[in-house]
């Protein structure tokens, strides 16, 4: 067997993600992303911005320019460049980077339609633009916009610009599915003409997922000699995307047995990160990063798994920082409850677990969603004994709000049979309430207090605006996430019972 081959990952989330409609990072946040992905993920090059946009483009850049220089990292930062001889190069020469990606045009519609130029004119303002940057110091990589739709209608352009290119000091050349029109057969065609066609020259392939083909669009790019792949963290990008960074390392390591740099354990916090800055939620069914993908909810796949593994595959939730879980509702059936239970340390008779699972079932009728950290308060309420008993009682509270004032919020809190009172202001209700028992946990018990990470509040499935809220709120908790629910009429009551649940698990674990 010959070497294993490896593959390079470029990543676009900072430049062509950030094209998502309703996307802007911060400078700051630019910076974060970049040190996520070069350092923590190992990505091989980024891409950061598209020189001459902005000043806070160039605020941005300047800054992740100086940590990567600091870092030795600089040579895999890349910017976005145009063919106008000085000005892109000056620009990122300015803010303290060393490569360019340059935005050539790689079909005649292109060229002749945007450009009003001649194949010949374009390529003397490419040969101008590149060796200005050569006088600069600055390396080339080579985009060829619309190459997709080259290949498709003039592919005699798109190798005679080859011709011409094939013979400059350029680093890489980048082809770009820029409307996401091609499929993997298609694909396969065209790379495989450009490798055997240019061997010295090496190819990336930038998808874009128009028609959900990008990752099979990189499938057969890598599979036609292709030597690095463009991604983006959660697939963000114009129109339907890029192709998801996860999804590629996925694929390119179990489907191709192909190597990249990628620590895949960081893959979930990275996507969380990027998540968070974005604004744009990961679906809950997105592969590898989505909340529901490495959910068990049939019961017949938890008994499989628990007697052999039948119902896992190479996507192991473990690669990538993340666990199995085993959901619980009405298709649970005994061996998701019994997971469940154990993995709460809980110990259940047959008849006691028969009367937990129709409760189960009973709620999941309803739609109301049932997860591990309710077991035990459903195995209370079936029981009535055998359970963890309420640590935590919350006896009463006021809010109040007015306008042009902060909410304020009195809270009287039992806490293992001791009765304590604070009062607090916040920005809202809910957070008002939080501050009243930080107080009563700080000032009162001598305790530390986890800290509210994310707040999500829907309808249950099925529900109407006039029916029951559903609050997620996601707790850290000494580097430990700790997610609780609440589920009532009032938004803010809904908040304070899933509060109330993380204050009894934690005590649970004192008294353990």
């Amino acid at each position: 067997m010959g070497k294993e081959r490896t593959i390079e990952i470029m990543d676009t989330t900072l430049r062509d993600g950030e094209q998502t409609s309703g996307v802007s990072f911060m400078p700051h946040e630019k910076l974060m992303i970049a040190r996520a992905l070069l350092q923590d993920l190992n990505v091989d090059r980024i891409e950061v911005a598209s020189a001459r946009v902005s000043e806070g483009e160039m605020e941005a850049v300047k800054s992740i320019s100086r940590w990567a220089s600091q870092n030795g990292k600089l040579d895999r930062v890349e910017v976005l460049g145009f063919v106008d001889e000085t000005k892109s190069v000056d620009w990122i020469v300015e803010c303290g980077c060393k490569c360019m990606n340059l935005l050539c045009k790689g079909s005649r519609k292109h060229c002749e339609g945007q450009l009003h130029k001649t194949l010949e004119e374009h390529v003397c303002d490419i040969r101008r633009t590149i060796d200005y940057a050569q006088k600069q110091g600055v390396s080339v990589n080579v985009y060829l916009e619309d190459w997709s739709n080259g290949m498709k209608d003039s592919p005699d352009y798109v190798f005679a610009l080859m011709d011409k290119l094939s013979e400059m000091p350029i680093e890489r050349i980048m082809l770009p599915d820029t409307l996401g029109i091609l499929n993997p057969m298609e694909l396969s065609g065209f790379m495989t003409q450009m490798v055997e066609r240019y061997p010295s020259c090496r190819f990336d392939f930038h998808a874009h997922n128009d028609y959900d083909l990008a990752i099979s669009n990189v499938l057969a790019a890598v599979t036609a000699g292709c030597q690095g792949i463009h991604t983006s963290v959660n697939g963000l990008g114009e129109r339907a995307g890029n192709a998801p960074l996860a999804s590629v390392q996925a694929v390119l390591k179990d489907h191709l047995h192909v190597s990249t740099h990628i620590d895949e354990s960081r893959l979930g916090e990275v996507s969380h990160l990027v998540e968070s800055y974005s604004g744009i939620a990961i679906p809950p069914n997105k592969p590898i990063t989505g909340e529901s993908v490495f959910t068990q909810v049939a019961g017949v796949h938890a008994d499989g798994d628990n007697k052999a593994g039948l119902y896992q595959n190479a996507l192991l939730p473990e690669r990538f920082g993340r666990k199995r879980e085993y959901a619980l509702g009405k298709n649970s059936g005994k061996a998701n409850i019994l997971r469940n239970l154990e993995e709460l340390g809980l110990e259940l008779s047959p008849e006691q677990t028969k009367r937990v699972t129709e409760r189960i079932i009973e709620l999941g009728d309803k739609k109301e969603l049932v997860t591990q950290e309710d077991l035990p308060y459903i195995v209370s309420d079936v029981l009535k004994h055998g359970a963890p008993e309420e640590h935590v009682k919350l006896l009463s509270y006021v809010v109040t709000t007015a306008y042009g004032l902060k909410p304020l919020a009195s809270v009287r809190l039992e806490v293992n049979g001791e009765t304590y009172e604070e009062s607090a202001k916040g920005d809202g209700q809910f957070d008002a309430f939080v501050r009243a028992i930080r107080h009563i946990y700080k000032n009162r018990l001598g305790r530390d207090f986890p800290w509210l990470t994310n707040y999500t509040v829907s309808i249950p499935p099925g529900g109407r605006t006039d029916a029951l809220v559903q609050t997620v709120i996601t707790w850290n908790w000494n580097d430990r996430i700790l997610r609780t629910r609440g589920l009532d009429a009032d938004q803010t009551e809904a908040a304070i019972k899933s509060t109330i649940k993380m204050l009894n698990l934690l005590e649970d674990e004192n008294k353990g």
